[in-house]
């Protein structure tokens, strides 16, 4: 299987299907093509292009409604719950976020904001979205066993890159990449030194994805970036 970091939070799952994770990307076109999407939040750099593409989605519960009402297949979750799509198993897990649909003038509430668990091909991810650090990533960890986890370090919205350090050791994934940060000046991060410290101190191995960079998830341990 293999992974594609668009940007953002922005993530391509590559196996017997394409999963394509908040088509949100500031610049530049999203992947074609994608046969499931999974939105973690309403947030307008995380929804992004949902509505646009009309693809089967996978949403939670509040905002799937939302999408259905604009025309886009969409499968609602809460946290906690799972489905199949395609023998793609996705668990929603928690995220502590807000989330915020920025339609009719002010907005209106969009549902819990959440991560995922998604298991393709033998290989299983964690895609956080937007969180802060909580304890109950000790159970992601117990439970799920992800080869990989997509954690957030931007600070300000979500976790800095100390927090991520603390959840990246809860999940215990072989693999942590950083996303959401660098995007916009008030994300600012130096993933390196996320990179250098969680590498001198445990077992973990850190990729550092530019833009458009796409890795072979073989292998989670001997990947170098």
């Amino acid at each position: 299987m293999y992974l594609t970091y668009p940007g953002h939070s922005c993530i391509l799952l590559e196996g017997s299907r394409r999963i394509l994770i908040d088509p949100f990307i500031p610049s530049g076109e999203l992947p074609p093509d994608a046969d499931l999407i999974c939105v973690t939040h309403a947030h307008a750099d995380h929804l992004g292009e949902t509505v646009t593409l009309k693809k089967p989605t996978v949403a939670p519960n509040e905002l799937a409604k939302y999408l259905i009402a604009k025309g886009v297949p969409a499968e609602a979750l809460n946290i906690g719950g799972g489905i199949t799509v395609d023998g793609i198993h996705i668990v929603m897990t928690q995220a502590i976020h807000s989330s915020w649909l920025e339609d009719a003038g002010g907005g209106y509430y969009g549902g819990s904001a959440s991560g995922y668990v998604i298991r393709m091909d033998g290989i299983t991810v964690y895609h956080a979205g937007d969180t802060a650090l909580f304890s109950d990533m000790k159970l992601i960890g117990d439970l799920y066993h992800p080869d990989v986890a997509l954690l957030p370090i931007g600070g300000r919205f979500t976790m800095g890159p100390d927090e991520a350090m603390i959840a990246a050791s809860y999940i215990g994934a072989p693999l942590v990449i950083p996303i959401h940060y660098n995007t916009w000046e008030k994300i600012e991060q130096d993933p390196i030194r996320f990179k250098n410290a969680i590498e001198k101190t445990t077992d973990m191995k850190v990729a550092v994805l530019a833009p458009g960079d796409r890795i072979d998830l073989s292998d989670t341990k001997g990947i170098t970036i």
